[in-house]
């Protein structure tokens, strides 16, 4: 494949249409044939660093490596490592073990590649939209760095949405897309919606986001989508539809609604009827959506948690591409 766009250090966020469609592409090829290059990752070590959960970001991620020919370690740093000091210029006398500048440069230093997983607080605003602990990794390692989510996005999840995509869009126009909000008994961070919605104006969708008020998600993901608090008006005539909780961004963090009315049933699709729907999951069933949607022939949803592993390939096999 003729490769014309300026490789990238890490892969961290959307960059442009044209780097998005060459991934979307070389994607698509993997899952045609997952070891097409396996000697590309020949000799080389994959570092998947998690500081919180996982479950197909863990998999898909180590499984992606290993059509590559890499070998991809594990290390579960909230659960196996060392308490780490962030904060530059510590006197560390009390909890912290390992500050992030040692372990990080030390991990730089075991692989070709670090794949860094690091959720937000949701309590210190100024410090999660600065991405502060995953930014920390990517300053001391000296190595490219793969975002298995931030605080502000989740770029593998989104590759793989847009992957999704366009296998399931045979429209001659773009698709309507809606991102609605459904309801849930946590605060949940703003990465997937964010990153999202960032991918899908980023390759040229239309876009509708709808939410009860006071979920506006940051203007920095959304500038140049259409906001509509009717959920049933948004749904009008779209053709995919992408279900996700986040909580309140201007008041951080914060439950601000649990309606149940929000949760997609079949009833919500009599002006949308042959929209198919996303999730990322994990999804909370009958809260977030119904089983009759996740169960039925809309959804999309075992589809993109398949597409994950191709994301990631063709993520790591693109920062392979620079070494």
């Amino acid at each position: 494949m003729a490769n014309n766009i300026q490789p990238l250090q890490h892969f961290t966020k959307f960059e442009s249409l044209e780097l998005g469609n060459q991934l979307i592409e070389q994607a698509l090829a993997y899952k045609a044939n997952p070891t097409l290059d396996k000697a590309k990752g020949e000799g080389k070590r994959i570092g998947c660093i998690f500081l919180n959960p996982s479950l197909r970001t863990r998999v898909s991620t180590q499984l992606a490596a290993m059509n590559l020919g890499m070998e991809p370690i594990v290390l579960n740093m909230d659960k196996e490592g060392w308490a780490l000091e962030m904060q530059e210029g510590a006197i560390m006398n009390r909890g912290t073990v390992e500050h992030i500048k040692d372990a990080a440069a030390v991990l730089g230093s075991y692989f070709d590649i670090l794949a860094i997983r690091a959720f937000p607080s949701l309590t210190n605003k100024e410090e999660d939209m600065s991405d502060f602990t995953f930014s920390q990794f990517v300053k001391y390692s000296g190595v490219p760095v793969v975002s298995l989510e931030s605080a502000t996005r989740h770029p593998l999840q989104s590759l793989a949405d847009q992957i999704t995509i366009r296998e399931n869009w045979s429209g001659k126009n773009k698709p309507k897309v809606v991102l609605t909000w459904g309801p849930h008994i946590k605060a949940i961070p703003h990465a997937v919606a964010n990153s999202f919605a960032e991918w899908t104006l980023g390759m040229d969708h239309d876009l509708t986001i709808t939410h009860p008020a006071g979920y506006e998600l940051d203007e920095e993901f959304t500038k140049g989508a259409t906001i509509e608090y009717n959920q049933s008006k948004a749904l009008e005539d779209a053709d995919f539809v992408y279900v996700k909780n986040w909580s309140s961004f201007n008041d951080y963090g914060k439950i601000l609604s649990t309606d149940s009315s929000w949760m997609l049933t079949e009833n919500h699709f009599e002006n949308a009827k042959n929209a198919k729907v996303m999730h990322c999951l994990p999804v909370r069933r009958n809260l977030e959506l119904s089983d009759e949607i996740l169960d039925g022939p809309r959804s999309l949803v075992q589809e993109q948690a398949k597409n994950r592993i191709f994301a990631a390939q063709a993520a790591i096999s693109h920062l392979l591409g620079n070494n």
